[in-house]
């Protein structure tokens, strides 16, 4: 017979296990609370970064996405749908519909409802009497002019069994290994997050620099283009002068060309240029292309150099 100490040992052990259960549930409610803490988290920063690359998307002008195309042979419906001509309602068809008339000479046939049908000597079948197989149809009362069924003869093979197929193959999933650990699944997907934010700095970055020197400064880009178009004019020039000197252009055509045209039409195509390829495809709608500098780099760049030529040619002369 348990004594008085006995019990009291077990009451303390009971009470022990008890409050190691509290313990343990009051911790796993606490993880579980982190663990939605940290989805919900994660599903905010996954939807910011969702819309933050659908915005990039639609302004560099690339689609967030689009229905998927259906294949469909040439001429024919979808696989699955109702056939051409078909009143609206059908339903679908997954083959080619039987061609009508009666079935070709020799076809099996199919039995009464509720027997089914096997070769002899395979279980459940009712052989006829006096051939020792079914007698099918023709055996039936009331049902005249029906073919019995043929008897499988001698060493002919019999209908194919049904094939086991395995469970993979028909498409259930198999066991799962092992448990998977959500704070590390949790984990994983902070780390892509934090990966998917840096390639997104990086492609916002990328698409604030324009296509047209995108590592040079906006002044820089100006002054680069409108140097250009500048120079290009000076050839013009030069050619223009020599032209005078022959008596092919006039002297009053070429002061024209020289003080306005060249360093207008310098001046149009640098803004043009900076305009159309000096734009970010994300940030300011209009780039900065500096019209001031443009203008003294045009038309200063032209008569300078037409006075450097001229001083020149009085030196070699």
């Amino acid at each position: 017979m348990s004594t008085f100490d006995e019990y009291a040992a077990l009451a303390r052990h009971l009470a022990v296990q008890q409050r190691a259960g509290e313990q343990g549930a009051a911790a796993e409610a606490e993880r579980q609370r982190d663990l939605g803490a940290a989805v919900e988290y994660l599903d905010r920063r996954l939807t910011a970064q969702g819309q933050r690359l659908d915005h990039l998307g639609r302004t560099i002008g690339v689609a967030p996405g689009g229905p998927a195309p259906t294949a469909a042979g040439p001429g024919g419906p979808l696989p699955g749908g109702p056939p051409p001509g078909a009143p609206p309602g059908a339903p679908p068809v997954s083959g080619p519909p039987a061609p009508p008339g009666p079935p070709p000479t020799g076809a099996p046939v199919s039995g009464p409802p509720g027997r089914p049908l096997s070769p002899p000597g395979y279980p459940g079948t009712a052989p006829g009497p006096g051939t020792g197989s079914d007698g099918g149809a023709a055996a039936a009362p009331g049902r005249p002019g029906v073919g019995a069924y043929s008897p499988v003869g001698v060493g002919q093979p019999g209908p194919a069994l049904p094939v086991a197929v395995s469970a993979t193959a028909a498409g259930v999933p198999g066991p799962r290994v092992g448990e998977v650990d959500p704070a590390t699944e949790l984990e994983l997907a902070r780390r892509w997050a934090d990966e998917a934010d840096r390639h997104g700095q990086q492609a916002e970055l990328l698409a604030q620099q324009p296509a047209l020197l995108p590592t040079w400064s906006p002044v820089a880009r100006a002054v680069a283009v409108y140097l250009g178009f500048a120079g290009v004019a000076v050839v013009l020039m030069l050619v223009m002068a020599l032209a005078s000197g022959v008596g092919v252009v006039g002297f009053g055509t070429l002061v024209a060309w020289m003080c306005a045209g060249l360093p207008a039409v310098a001046l149009i195509g640098g803004w043009l240029v900076l305009g159309r390829w000096g734009r970010p495809a994300v940030g300011a709608a209009t780039p900065p292309r500096y019209p001031v500098l443009g203008f003294l780099l045009c038309f200063l760049a032209v008569p300078l150099a037409y006075c450097g030529y001229l001083l020149l040619f009085r030196a070699m002369r």
